[in-house]
């Protein structure tokens, strides 16, 4: 009898104990899942930090750990495109989540400032649509459509720990707005429409938040040519541009250029940061020359 008792109690605590295997495709992601999971989710992150999220490849250790996962939630960037369907085909049983279920995608648009500046009568558009901005994550927002997201995954995975879940949740929200809040009262001096420069155009759903234009130095991934960069020194300077955001994860050769030439600062911010709170703030400072 007391050996069936301990079977028992053995099998209801590892029920307890036993965690939710979840895989996210960016850093920022594991943050939030982290902030909700907590104790009761083990994450583990595809694109390592310094890499690129529109052409990492998985190491051998990370698509071993596709065949120990329940959840993988994605977030729409490129590198899922191209491996989500061998991650499905490899464990059949893991749940494929889109945390951006319920957010309104922004077009990502190529700026006047390229060459087509000189012929404008060839296009009738000043702006080109190039499919969705992938940066989902970069809004405060959005951040809370995501959280939402996770929080019911997690609660129709593991229905045992939906109180715990659901109180971290609230206070992942109180969070977020304090965040929005700071950012706010940061901008509050900088006028609505004002553009800020980065060289990869990740931060189109903050601009859009806060009522600001990104413009991007980057042309269809790659440097700009010199007879671009022209131009772009150009609308820099007819801006009033104070700094140039650039992303560890790219190349900001072209950046650097334009910086010393119009002798403004290279600020590194990238949207690829764990600590996304202070990301924000940081980017909404600088944006604001404070």
């Amino acid at each position: 009898m007391k050996k069936i008792i301990a079977v028992c109690l053995l099998l209801v605590t590892t029920g307890l104990l036993a965690k939710v295997n979840a895989i996210v495709s960016i850093m920022p992601q594991k943050a939030f899942v982290e902030a909700i999971g907590g104790e009761f989710v083990t994450i583990e992150v595809m694109v390592l930090p310094g890499s690129s999220p529109h052409s990492y490849e998985p190491k051998p250790s990370q698509m071993k750990a596709i065949d120990a996962a329940q959840l993988y939630f994605t977030t729409g960037v490129e590198f899922e495109g191209a491996w989500m369907k061998k991650f499905a085909n490899q464990n059949k049983k893991m749940k494929i989540v889109d945390s951006t279920l319920g957010i309104t995608k922004l077009e990502m648009k190529e700026h006047e400032h390229h060459e087509e500046k000189e012929h404008k009568h060839e296009h009738k558009e000043d702006q080109k649509h190039t499919g969705f901005d992938p940066h989902v994550w970069t809004s405060p927002a959005n951040i809370k459509i995501i959280a939402k997201n996770i929080l019911d995954t997690l609660i129709a995975q593991d229905a045992t720990h939906q109180a715990y879940y659901t109180a971290n949740y609230t206070a992942f929200l109180a969070k977020i707005d304090a965040t929005d809040a700071t950012i706010k009262e940061v901008l509050k001096e900088v006028k609505q429409g004002s553009k800020f420069m980065v060289f990869h155009p990740a931060w189109g759903y903050f601009a859009h938040q806060y009522g600001l234009e990104q413009v991007a130095i980057e042309v269809e991934g790659k440097e700009p040519k010199p007879k671009v960069l022209a131009h772009i020194m150009e609308e820099a300077k007819e801006e009033g541009v104070k700094a140039i955001f650039t992303q560890p994860e790219f190349s900001d050769k072209s950046a650097k250029q334009i910086a010393d030439a119009l002798k403004i600062k290279v600020i590194k911010a990238s949207p690829l940061n764990p600590k996304w709170d202070e990301s924000f703030i940081a980017l909404a400072k600088a944006i604001a020359n404070r």
